[in-house]
Order: structure tokens, then C-alpha cells, then sequence
């Protein structure tokens, strides 16, 4: 089917293999505007399509999604997308441009074909704008070399980092003694006290707050039920003997430890106990879940798979885990060999009641009954996060860990990581809770680093 000549206002976005990567329902989401997929891209994508990893499945979804589209036609002419107001798309076969990207930058590479596919539209539709969409910073670096627009793939992005950065916490000044007095007796407290009878300013469900006194000698720690409309006294407990050391690990031990909260998801940076509080608290509650799990994905050096590393597989995921184990070993020395808690640890390991593996080896398992760590939770994708969740069955808590600005990969970056969306998109639900953990506890040199380096 040949498309009509098109009008002026409508772009065409060249899609880039990292894009379909990161989304294999990308090419849907240009509303009326047309997308071109370079021949390269799909010589890329077949690459991609045999492992179990996420960009695995996404390469697979996007062939099958263009063999559906196309039917019966020919894919190097338009085709219509499917949906209303929705553009067209074509694969593009290598063209013959005299300007020519190889020739450019003096070297033959996939990118540069995909550059040369973007010069050719640009010379071929003159009367549109053609914009190359990528995920690859360096890639749009070089388009715009060379007078080609390019964007970063907006879909599923925050837009403004700095909304989600204060999530979950906040600090009232100038509370009344009485009402201060009042929680610290009866444990809760109704947010009329505080807040008094209008809607206005009643903060998000599962706000964490610190109360302070009028003078600032008083103050407490408190957690907001939206539902109940009422404060709750929030002390700091011990799990596994490992003791909040400031309001915010308080806080977010309190969310571990809260039954009623399936979903929790901490940020901070290295040093600030995120991934040793979700550990004691998963063993303090060991007795409520079949198993815990802790998972982190693996980010390969150099961006290679772990297949390029010496070894078996057991040394090649090593030192991925080793982190974990580091924090497992924390826990297990606050006692001595001769205690019990020591040795049930032990027991748990053996007994694979407590599990460290690689997110790969967890994904596709039935999460019924666990309680599911996942570190490093930013260098996941949203559609990763969104895979895990929805696996959960009865009696699952997960908790999310990470740094948001701490990005591992190439394609990810603060705004479009797995875990920003998350925070982003279930903020204000009552099944979830998320805090930000600032201060480092680790050791005062560890905070030299974050401070000044």
C-alpha cells in the first residue's frame, strides 16, 4: 500500500535500535506522525532476540509486533501504524546518500548507517522535519554533527526529576506541644489535630513525617494513613539487631516492617543502609514468607555479557553478588558464631531460604509467599519494574533499592530508569511507601567521598 503525499506537519521520527530496546511498543507511541525503521535496526534486533534478559524479550515483541503490522505487505513502504490518529511507518533498506556518515567519521559502523538513513529522508522529504529518536547520547551527538534533529525517547520519562526527590518525607515546624504530647501517649493521632478540617492540604497517602514542638525541643516521628486520616506514632525498633541511626532509616524501616505495605522503595546514595535495612527487616519477618529473595541485575563491565568473563558461571556472577552478601555477613556478625540468630542465617542460606541471585535467574519465578528484594533497582528499566510487580502473588512485599543518579547502563538515566518511574507513577497508593535515606552511616570517611568527591 503506497501512503498518500503527507502533510507538512507531520514529522518523521527515525527510531533508533536502542529505543525499540528499551520499548518494543515505541513505534505506537508518535501519535500522527510517521516512523521509519532503518534495515540496520532490524539486523541489530536479530541479534538480540535469543537470550532471557528484558532487551531479549523486547527484541522478540518488536519483530512480532512488525510482522502484525505488515500483514501481507510490502514493510519498505508506508504501512499504516493501527489506532486512531495514528501515522505510518516503513523500514528503510540502506541508501545511497553523497552524503555519506562512514565516509564522515572514517569508519563503517551501524550507527552510521543509521545516520546515512536519516540524511536520506532529509533529502528525500524536504518539505518535513525528520528527527532521529535515540537513547544513545553519542549518537545524537553525532546527528546533530550533522544538521540532523535528534531527541532522547520521551515515553515513560519523568519530566522533572526534582518532584520525586522529596517524596515521602516531610517536616512541620511550630506544632503544638499538647498535640505532640497527645501522639506520644496514644500512639495516634486524628490529622484534624494538625492539619485541621479542610482538604487542602492533607499530604499523600503514607507521608513520613518528623513533628517539631514550637521551641524545637520537642518533636516525633509519625506516619500519615490517608484512609484512617490519622498519625501514627513511629518508634525506632530493631530488626535483627540492626537499629535505625536517623529519622530517615526509621522511617524506612518502619515501611519494611509495616504488614499493610506490600510495596516499598528506598533511594539514597551508597553508605545510606538501603539495601542492610531491607535485609534485617526481611529477616526479622522471616517467619511470614516462604523465602526471601535478594536480586540485583547484572550490569557487565565495558558493557559486555558475562559470557566474555573467565570462569563458570558461579565465579562470573560473583562478584555482581558479592555486595549482597557483604551486607548478609554485617548482619550475621552483630551476634556471636554461638548464637542462634548466627547459625540460623547459616541455615537459611543452605536451606535456600534466603536466596542471592541475579535478577535474571529470579525473573519468570512465581512470587506467591516471598519476600523480594531487588538492589540496584535504577539500572532497571520501566518496563522491568512493571514485569516484577506484576509477577507478585498472595503474601509478597517487595522493596525496591537504589540510587537514581547512580546509572550503571548506557540507555538509562535519571529521569527514565525503573525506578524513578516507580516512585513517580504509584506515589499516593496505599499498598506503597517510598523514602529517601540522605544521611551516610557507613563510616565518616565513606561520607568524605559523597560530600567532596
Amino acid at each position: 500500500m503506497v501512503k498518500k503525499a503527507a502533510s507538512p506537519s507531520r514529522k518523521i521520527f527515525v527510531l533508533d535500535t536502542s529505543v525499540i530496546l528499551y520499548d518494543h511498543h515505541s513505534i505506537m507511541n508518535f501519535a500522527e506522525h510517521d516512523v521509519v525503521i532503518p534495515i540496520t535496526v532490524l539486523e541489530e534486533l536479530d541479534q538480540f532476540k535469543k537470550g532471557n534478559d528484558t532487551k531479549n524479550f523486547e527484541a522478540r515483541e518488536f519483530i512480532r509486533l512488525l510482522d502484525k503490522l505488515s500483514k501481507d505487505q510490502m514493510i519498505q513502504h508506508w504501512t499504516p501504524l493501527n489506532g486512531k490518529n495514528k501515522g505510518a511507518f516503513k523500514v528503510m533498506m540502506n541508501p545511497d546518500n553523497a552524503l555519506n556518515a562512514n565516509e564522515i567519521f572514517g569508519e563503517e559502523k551501524n550507527d552510521h548507517k543509521i545516520l546515512n538513513a536519516a540524511l536520506s529522508l532529509k533529502q528525500t522529504e524536504k518539505n518535513r522535519k525528520v528527527i532521529l529518536v535515540s537513547k544513545d547520547i553519542n549518537l545524537r551527538l553525532k546527528a546533530k554533527s550533522l544538521d540532523i534533529l535528534a531527541e532522547d525517547y520521551e515515553t515513560g520519562k519523568i519530566k522533572n526529576i526534582s518532584e520525586i526527590e522529596n517524596t515521602g518525607k516531610e517536616t512541620l515546624e511550630n506544632v503544638q506541644p499538647e498535640t505532640i504530647n497527645d501522639l506520644y501517649e496514644q500512639n495516634t493521632l486524628d490529622a484534624k489535630a494538625i492539619f485541621g478540617r479542610g482538604k487542602k492540604n492533607i499530604p499523600p497517602n503514607n507521608t513520613f513525617f518528623i513533628l517539631k514542638g514550637l521551641s524545637h525541643n520537642a518533636s516525633i516521628l509519625a506516619f500519615f494513613q490517608a484512609a484512617e486520616n490519622c498519625f501514627h506514632k513511629i518508634s525506632k525498633s530493631r530488626a535483627y539487631n540492626i537499629s535505625p541511626k536517623n529519622a530517615e532509616q526509621a522511617f524506612a524501616l518502619h515501611a519494611i516492617l509495616n504488614p499493610n505495605i506490600k510495596l516499598v522503595s528506598i533511594q539514597g546514595v551508597a553508605g545510606t543502609g538501603k539495601t542492610l535495612l531491607a535485609l534485617a527487616g526481611a529477616l526479622e519477618q522471616r517467619s511470614n514468607f516462604k523465602q526471601i529473595f535478594l536480586a540485583r541485575p547484572i550490569v557487565p563491565l565495558s558493557n559486555k555479557d558475562i559470557g566474555y568473563l573467565p570462569g563458570d558461571i558461579k565465579s562470573k556472577l560473583n562478584p555482581y553478588m558479592e555486595p549482597l552478601w557483604d551486607n548478609l555477613k554485617f548482619i550475621q556478625n552483630q551476634y556471636k558464631e554461638s548464637d542462634k540468630e548466627y547459625q540460623r542465617i547459616t541455615d537459611m542460606v543452605n536451606q535456600e531460604k534466603l536466596v542471592i541471585q541475579p535478577l535474571a535467574y529470579i525473573r519468570g519465578r512465581s512470587l506467591s509467599n516471598i519476600f523480594f528484594i531487588v538492589d540496584e533497582a535504577q539500572n532497571l528499566t520501566p518496563h522491568e519494574v512493571k514485569t516484577i510487580i506484576s509477577r507478585a502473588g498472595e503474601n509478597t512485599k517487595i522493596i525496591f533499592t537504589g540510587d537514581v543518579f547512580q546509572i550503571d547502563t548506557p540507555y538509562l538515566d535519571s529521569q527514565s530508569n525503573g525506578l524513578s518511574y516507580l516512585i513517580d507513577r504509584v506515589r499516593n497508593h496505599p499498598l506503597y511507601a517510598h523514602i529517601k535515606l540522605e544521611k551516610g552511616e557507613r563510616s565518616e570517611l565513606a561520607n568524605l567521598a559523597n560530600d567532596l568527591l
